[in-house]
């Protein structure tokens, strides 16, 4: 039986190859609002892959009051054209479609960022992830929009695109279809159905009147806001067959939630933990009764998911876009009969929380994507194999042995626990974060693949090493959790990894000290709670885990509030002592010389990592290079040329947390980047 999702798919005059897309996302790679080397590099690599329909930006804006909030292309500007042209070409070069997302963002950004003119929306309520109130929306504004789009639609076809999609979910279009949100009267106003789909089917009459029939017209848009006073799924089941029957769609992307909170995202946009395409028979109804065309998203992570999406009629043209951001090359795995090779996606939403704070989207355990131009997916072979020794199968180890093997070194792998994954376990001790675990069992399997000796339950001592007979030594071994740092009575707390490991079993009132601000001291807050018979988290920051971005931010508030815990900023652990047998923290503040205390039960701090690094200082004076990295080399991606010390054995090197406390993606950044100058 032919695989569902490689029969092509007919769209008006384009023919798809396959059924699985790139849905409009905005990645953050431009330059200047323009879609360069990089942002062109990305698209090209997953095209080159095998993917039917690439679509970019997410969105490109069209209007100057419409300032871009993550980075999204600049639609306004007639330079856009001729890298847009570059990019559709190299993309249809490879077999692919692409198409482009437009949108006005309306409220959904901030008027203090581009030219510093006011945000727009058809009410004065402000959204509240932006924070920004809204001008309402004047006759005037609405004129100049709706040519606006028009503009930027000609400029997508003059640059070749296959076509565009309108952005109709928390930005302006949909502003004017959601009741809760259109508060004007007339024409554009709020009284029907009619007058509120009256600003988008305008619209859609200007680009047909530039663009003309062949161009392909799609859009994006939410069919149910699952919000008091919003768009209903009633609502939105009628505005699919509205946006059909004007003749000027060609097909629906469908969205169900809203977007106006990071709670509120994570709906739309689950994370791990969350279950698998949550929206997907939403979708597959819709179909059913429009008979449009429907494009759908949302964490559909693996193959056998899109499958069944395509197989069972519930979409047209699947979307996996995550996915791609975490293996570019599924396709073409699929099409060589690997897909037991495709790196999945674990759902960390790394990629996007990164661009909800200003930054590129980065996978986080694939960082070669968004670095396409100078860390390539392929690993190029060596001419000069060698033999690596690494010690530490935490992700940081693991990586760097699968690119040193893939490039033909002999590699050995001494781990002192009994299985792999380093802090990855830890993590995964969570329910909701046992996803995690596959960033190193996918390296474990391409290891064990690549004739990598892995060996065990083997705490590594300089001997140990030395056996191996190494040319190269990477030091791995990460961290343990940083201990001291209070005035007194650091002897009657405990780490946060104590908590999760199991080493300390949580009970009676507990009060969490989180000086790192990351994970793990949510994590060991929501972990105690089902035991603790109350859990206060207190920071010196003046926000909660400040290192734990919007959207992983949120199951840990959601968790935490369901349970009651506490939260306190602004103060922070300076002692501990024993009151009975209670214990009593002392809390200070860098804003004032007030002093607080708390009697508890337990006291439990994240103050962060601290290097596992004994084993590399007991090693360095028998290398070569005496352990020192050339840094230009190391980030052009050359070599090592090193030589202190000519009588040594070996050349060394310690990367991830082995060097210093930062995260998964930067030591498996590590890891790619040394083993692959090897």
């Amino acid at each position: 039986m032919a695989d569902p999702i490689l029969q092509p798919f007919q769209l008006k005059h384009l023919t798809l190859r396959n059924r699985v897309m790139i849905t409009s996302h905005e990645p953050a790679y431009s330059e200047d609002g323009l879609p360069t080397d990089a942002y062109r590099a990305y698209h090209v690599e997953r095209a080159r892959a095998g993917i039917a329909l690439t679509m970019t930006a997410g969105s490109a804006v069209v209007s100057r009051d419409s300032p871009p909030a993550f980075g999204n292309l600049l639609a306004y500007r007639d330079e856009i054209t001729p890298h847009m042209a570059r990019l559709a070409r190299e993309v249809h070069d490879e077999g692919a479609a692409v198409m482009i997302q437009l949108t006005h963002l309306g409220r959904r950004t901030r008027w203090d960022t581009g030219d510093w003119l006011p945000v727009l929306s058809p009410s004065a309520l402000r959204e509240p992830a932006h924070r920004a109130y809204p001008k309402v929306l004047e006759d005037w504004d609405i004129a100049r929009i709706i040519s606006d789009y028009a503009d930027a639609a000609e400029r997508m076809k003059d640059a070749g695109l296959d076509g565009i999609e309108l952005e109709s979910y928390g930005h302006l279009m949909d502003a004017f279809w959601s009741p809760r949100l259109n508060h004007l009267d007339g024409r554009y106003g709020a009284e029907t159905l009619e007058t509120r789909m009256a600003f988008s089917m305008d619209v859609l009459h200007a680009i047909r009147a530039r663009v003309g029939d062949d161009f392909i017209v799609g859009v994006r848009f939410v069919a149910d806001e699952d919000i008091k006073g919003g768009i209903s799924a009633t609502e939105g089941q009628e505005i699919a067959r509205r946006l059909r029957d004007s003749g000027m769609v060609d097909f629906l992307n469908v969205i169900r939630g809203n977007i106006d909170t990071d709670a509120s995202l994570t709906r739309v946009i689950p994370l791990q933990g969350m279950a698998s395409a949550p929206h997907l028979d939403f979708a597959g109804e819709l179909r059913a009764q429009t008979g449009i065309p429907i494009f759908h998203a949302a964490r559909i992570p693996d193959l056998s998911t899109a499958r069944h999406a395509i197989a069972a009629g519930k979409l047209d043209m699947v979307g996996m876009t995550r996915a791609h951001i975490a293996d570019p090359h599924i396709m073409a795995k699929l099409l060589e009969g690997r897909e037991e090779d495709i790196r999945p996606c674990v759902g960390a939403n790394y990629c996007i929380d990164r661009i909800y704070q200003g930054e590129k989207a980065l996978c986080l355990h694939n960082p070669s994507t968004g670095r396409e131009l100078s860390q390539p997916h392929k690993i190029a072979p060596t001419d000069t194999p060698t033999r690596v020794t690494i010690i530490g199968a935490g992700p940081a180890g693991l990586e760097a042995a699968r690119v040193a093997a893939t490039r033909g070194h002999q590699v050995h792998l001494l781990e002192a626990a009994p299985q792999a994954g380093g802090q990855i376990r830890l993590t995964a001790q969570s329910p909701r974060r046992r996803e995690m675990l596959a960033i190193t069992e996918w390296r474990v399997a391409q290891c064990e693949k690549l004739g990598v000796r892995l060996q065990y339950n083997t705490y590594a001592e300089p001997e140990d090493v030395l056996a191996t007979a190494p040319d190269v030594v990477i030091v791995a071994t990460g961290g343990m959790a940083r201990e001291g740092g209070l005035e007194t009575g650091s002897d009657l707390i405990c780490s946060a990894w104590d908590v999760l490991s199991g080493d300390v079993k949580p009970e009676g009132d507990m009060l969490i000290f989180d000086e790192a601000g990351d994970h793990a001291g949510l994590q060991a807050a929501e972990f105690a709670a089902p035991h603790a018979r109350s859990i206060e988290i207190v920071t010196r920051d003046r926000a909660i885990a400040p290192e734990v971005m919007g959207m992983n931010l949120t199951p840990y508030i959601r968790a935490l509030q369901h349970s009651g815990a506490q939260m306190t900023i602004t103060w922070y652990l300076s002692h501990v002592t024993r009151t009975g047998n209670r214990l009593t923290a002392h809390l200070i503040s860098d804003y004032s010389d007030k002093i607080e205390t708390r009697e508890v039960d337990q006291v439990v701090v994240n103050q962060g990592t601290t290097p596992l690094d004994d084993l590399y200082f007991a090693l360095k004076p028998q290398s070569r290079n005496l352990g020192e990295l050339d840094y230009h080399a190391f980030l052009a991606g050359q070599s090592q040329k090193i030589i202190k010390n000519p009588d040594g054995q070996f050349d060394l090197y310690r990367i991830g947390d082995a060097v210093s406390p930062r995260n998964t993606h930067a030591a498996i950044y590590d890891g790619l980047r040394l083993a692959r100058s090897l």
